[in-house]
């Protein structure tokens, strides 16, 4: 999942940053608004965090902008203003949850996965399967043909973004965009070691190849 973190605190932008990719997510961080809305002309996001109280642009104007362009991403506001008066504003705009500063990363990772399934319109199990293979994101063990193996963060960022869309091909460059954020070097061969580790823990047939096109996990296998 690859998350937009806008938050004009240095301090809590890193923390916030390293956490996301210590639980598998891939961030790219801006600190104003302006900067947020030029990101999201050029990138696509699977997940909005949003402070209000941002330099150029206050976040509640982004978050307008964003709803009035008609963008279905999800944002999850993250802010210092607890009002029950900005929370209504918030979430009449267009957000998706809301919480408030200071706050435990365990929440915010908690409301992220919420948000996530209400999107995908699973409420309930937030295991990933096709039918076949299975994916737990709560100990990263992945499941298939009986074979269980726990993954390391980037391979289960590459296992969860093939097994949201089964039977869709991703290219090399879409799960470096989705694994990946703006500030990690990736190396030319990385998708494919990240592939190769996986399919060696699991079993070859977990990942299926196209040619020329990218990868993919099948509908049913």
């Amino acid at each position: 999942m690859r998350v937009l973190l806008v938050e004009d605190d240095s301090m809590i932008g890193q923390a916030v940053m390293k956490s996301l990719k210590d639980h598998s997510y891939a961030v790219d961080w801006v600190q104003d608004g302006q900067a947020a809305l030029d990101t999201m002309r050029l990138h696509a996001y699977d997940l909005v965090l949003l402070d209000l109280g941002l330099p150029k642009r206050d976040g509640m104007d982004v978050l307008r902008t964003i709803r009035a362009h008609n963008d279905p991403v999800p944002v999850l506001i993250v802010t210092a203003r607890d009002a029950v008066s900005e929370r209504v504003s918030g979430l009449d705009l267009g957000a998706d949850d809301f919480l408030s500063k200071p706050f435990k990363m365990v929440e915010l990772l908690a409301r992220m996965r919420a948000v996530a399934r209400r999107k995908s319109g699973n409420t309930g199990n937030p295991v990933l399967s096709n039918g076949v293979v299975s994916l737990d994101p709560s100990s990263r063990t992945l499941l298939f043909n009986e074979h269980a193996a726990v993954l390391t963060a980037k391979e289960y960022a590459i296992m969860r973004a093939l097994l949201i869309r089964p039977g869709a091909i991703l290219s090399k460059d879409r799960l470096e965009e989705m694994v990946y954020g703006w500030n990690e070097e990736v190396e030319s061969n990385a998708i494919d070691f990240l592939i190769h580790g996986i399919r060696k823990k699991v079993g070859a047939a977990v990942i299926k190849n196209i040619r020329g096109a990218g990868w993919m996990v099948a509908k049913s296998l």
